[in-house]
């Protein structure tokens, strides 16, 4: 377990790892052929720039599926990891002996794996060696266990003063995996994935919060599990309260990795009307928590902390408590005719009928309260939460600012959630 707890954002294994993709690509450029020295490697690193060149201009040009530019970075890296594939393909042909095959192919892993760790360096998306092979999930628990109500539930408030763990309650927290059907938005989305905490298995159930959290685009809800550490957060709440933690409902709110519905009703999508109506009706249906609006929260990491705010503003009966983890300003596509154009019609009106920014201007909030967290390395998002911030306190919101460090990565939206469960299990009834 030591070796899968191994950080890929921190530590010596970066260091080690780029150290040893170093090595691999002077392997694949050195040669005592000049053949090799004055074409092969000229034309591999041309053909690496062009590559990447042209799949910047796609992406950021052309398609523009992300609301917000990829870091350079990003690229050049994927510039590098491009590189050591070409120039094995003259070192490959020209070997004469099969150990140099071995070697060019084996330093081309390192340095390919050099440019993967060095781009989630950026995201801190696999902040673990077990995250990244996929071998830190939690334990799974079916519908049938999730939705069994043979017991009267345990109720009170706070839900902690009136709630003794039993001792067979397990240690950790499970996952369900399970789709949430679009019945009354017909929003075709993915499968969600539900945490439920230790005190949700014991033999009297108490009625536990529930929190929606909602990835970022590109993205999926599966992202929480991973870089968002969001099982390792609950069940040290859980550890630290006698089990008890929020259920939590990461929903999709894009309906694939790359798509952006905006988080409204329109052409690309009904998912307001997913996340305000058919998300509660089916959590109050199939699982055995507090029903109670006061006992909700939603939140989200860039686009799903954007929906997330979008939520709050648009649907305060539903949640009247948020967590905006590095949300936007507004929801956009990347401009302002674009989004119009695409979502709204071209309606200016339409869109600001829905916009955060304008119904905290014309509308009191008396009764919502959030935090909006951001990282301390990330200067445009933090301008976008302090203008967040004034017009919630302006609309009435009992709100609060935090940053922390990290840029616009998991690293941000990973200790923001953490530092912040408490907050939200106060808010929705756990402690007092």
């Amino acid at each position: 377990m030591a070796l899968l707890d191994t950080s890929l954002v921190s530590g010596p294994l970066p260091t080690v790892v780029t150290s040893v993709g170093v090595v691999g690509l002077v392997v694949l450029v050195v040669s005592r052929s000049r053949r090799h020295l004055l074409r092969s490697v000229p034309i591999c690193v041309l053909a690496a720039v062009a590559l990447t060149a042209v799949g910047w201009v796609v992406v950021e040009k052309i398609w523009r599926g992300f609301p917000d530019p990829i870091q350079i970075a990003v690229y050049v890296w994927i510039g590098v990891g491009l590189l050591g594939l070409l120039l094995l393909i003259p070192r490959v042909v020209a070997a004469r002996r099969w150990w140099t095959k071995v070697l060019a192919v084996l330093a081309t892993v390192v340095v390919v794996a050099t440019a993967a760790l060095q781009v989630n360096l950026v995201f801190a998306a696999y902040p673990t060696l077990g995250s990244a092979l996929g071998l830190d999930a939690a334990e799974q628990v079916g519908l049938d266990e999730a939705t069994d109500r043979s017991s009267d539930p345990i109720t009170g408030s706070p839900l902690e003063s009136v709630w003794t763990p039993p001792p067979d309650l397990p240690s950790g927290g499970r996952i369900l995996d399970t789709p949430i059907p679009g019945t009354a938005s017909g929003f075709a989305a993915r499968n969600a994935q539900v945490y439920l905490p230790p005190a949700y298995f014991a033999p009297r159930r108490p009625l536990l919060p529930v929190l929606v959290l909602l990835a970022g685009q590109p993205g999926a809800p599966d992202d929480w599990l991973t870089g968002g550490r969001l099982v390792q957060t609950m069940d040290a709440y859980a550890a630290d309260h006698g089990g008890l933690a929020p259920v939590v409902v990461v929903a999709d709110a894009t309906g694939s990795a790359v798509a952006n519905p905006l988080c409204v009703d329109s052409p690309l999508g009904n998912v307001a009307t997913y996340l305000s109506t058919d998300v509660p009706t089916w959590v109050r249906a199939t699982l055995q928590i507090d029903p109670d609006p006061t006992s909700w929260a939603v939140g989200g990491l860039s686009y799903g902390g954007t929906c997330a705010l979008q939520m709050a503003t648009n649907f305060p009966q539903v949640y009247p408590t948020f967590l905006v983890l590095s949300g936007q300003l507004e929801p956009t596509l990347g401009d302002k005719q674009r989004t119009l154009d695409a979502a709204f019609g071209g309606s200016e009106a339409a869109f600001e009928a829905v916009n955060p920014m304008n119904l905290m201007a014309t509308r009191r909030y008396d009764g919502s309260a959030g935090v909006f967290v951001v990282g301390a390395d990330d200067p445009e998002y933090k301008g976008y939460a302090a203008q967040l911030v004034a017009a919630a306190r302006a609309a009435g919101m009992d709100v609060q600012y935090l940053e922390v460090p990290g840029g616009h990565s998991y690293q941000t939206w990973s200790e923001g959630l953490r530092r912040e469960i408490g907050w939200l299990g106060t808010r929705t009834g756990i402690t007092a």
